[in-house]
């Protein structure tokens, strides 16, 4: 099949297009309001952009209380979401009041940061602190705003539990990251493989 996406006539009962584009890894992300109010809230547009300096970005789709928390104190963190955690990371994604602390609604723990005024999950097994770098609102052809904020953070600061190191590697079976898929549809990339990229002879 194919289909044009400006008339979107799929003709299927859900869009596929974010069920193409998957899996894709969920930032849990962690706010302080300017008066002190917590918020955590997944992500399912997320990932890391560059290694030097180390950037990553999220999307939100409408200007949410996770990028109105930002823009104004000018700090994140994120939380890894791990198999063990997918029912509170669910919960914390409820349409909740501002200034209501999801960290109370899914009973998770609002652990400091260390360089930057936001909450990070303690439960995690991993989290990064982050300093946002810009937030920016991408077009289309047309020129255009999308109804999507698009936050970019550098990593200043990155938390790992004891536990989850083995052979000096973050342990991914052990860990079990969980990515979106499309729909209401998640995975579990605990089952994993390793490639060597080819050398020329």
């Amino acid at each position: 099949m194919f289909y044009d996406t400006a008339a979107n006539a799929h003709g299927l009962s859900h869009d596929p297009f974010k069920a193409i584009v998957s899996p894709r890894p969920i930032g849990w992300i962690g706010t302080k309001g300017a008066d002190g109010s917590l918020n955590l809230a997944p992500y399912s547009f997320f990932n890391a952009v560059s290694d030097k300096p180390k950037l990553v970005m999220f999307s939100s789709s409408g200007h949410k209380h996770s990028v109105r928390n930002i823009e104004e104190t000018g700090v994140f963190t994120c939380s890894f979401v791990s198999r063990s955690l997918t029912e509170q990371m669910n919960m914390t994604s409820i349409a909740a009041d501002y200034g209501e602390s999801e960290f109370e609604i899914a009973g998770l723990t609002p652990a400091p940061a260390r360089l930057v005024d936001a909450p990070l999950v303690g439960e995690a097994f991993a989290a990064l602190e982050c300093r946002m770098t810009e937030v920016m609102r991408p077009r289309g052809l047309d020129g255009m705003f999308s109804d999507s904020w698009v936050v970019f953070g550098q990593v200043i600061g990155i938390h790992i539990k004891d536990e989850a190191v083995r052979d000096g590697r973050l342990d991914m079976s052990l860990v079990r990251p969980v990515g979106r898929m499309g729909y209401m549809d998640y995975c579990d990339a605990g089952e994993v493989f390793e490639m060597m990229r080819p050398q020329r002879r």
